[in-house]
């Protein structure tokens, strides 16, 4: 015959665990559900450099504790803004791929400030392929404005 020496002491631990999984798991899911409220105002977020010392600049404008509206540019190096002359030589499109890639990451920058106007949140924007660069550098900006929101 088998001794279950201790067993109600184990259905006790087991009954505590669920218990308290069962308590504590949806109320740590729901922490930072929904959309936080920030300061009104207007933030300024800028991103760090990329390899080519591009860096993305953010302008965010808070209204009624959400954000409302959101400028979104990346400057070059030298400081000129991306713009439809991205990717040209000198005025000129010397190589169509890449001033297709560079108009494309511009074309995002666009899609990253109108998405987060429209949803409110970082969460609802998406990357674009191919703009990856761009994505990373507006998350971080956004991040930090929201960061100067959130005081």
């Amino acid at each position: 015959m088998e001794r279950r020496a201790g067993s109600k002491a184990v259905n006790k631990k087991y009954f505590w665990c669920l218990f308290f999984a069962v308590l504590l798991v949806p109320a740590a899911l729901m922490t930072g559900c929904g959309k936080r409220s920030y300061a009104d105002g207007t933030y300024t977020g800028k991103s760090g450099p990329d390899d080519d010392g591009a860096v993305g600049e953010v302008t965010l404008t808070i209204t009624g504790g959400k954000i409302a509206a959101c400028v979104f540019v990346t400057r070059q190096k030298d400081g000129f803004v991306k713009d439809q002359n991205y990717g040209k030589i000198n005025g000129e499109i010397s190589n169509q791929s890449y001033y297709e890639k560079a108009q494309l990451a511009v074309e995002a920058m666009k899609k990253y400030a109108a998405d987060i106007s429209r949803a409110g949140s970082l969460d609802d924007v998406e990357a674009v392929s191919g703009a990856t660069i761009s994505y990373n550098q507006f998350t971080e900006a956004v991040e930090e404005a929201l960061e100067q929101a959130s005081k």
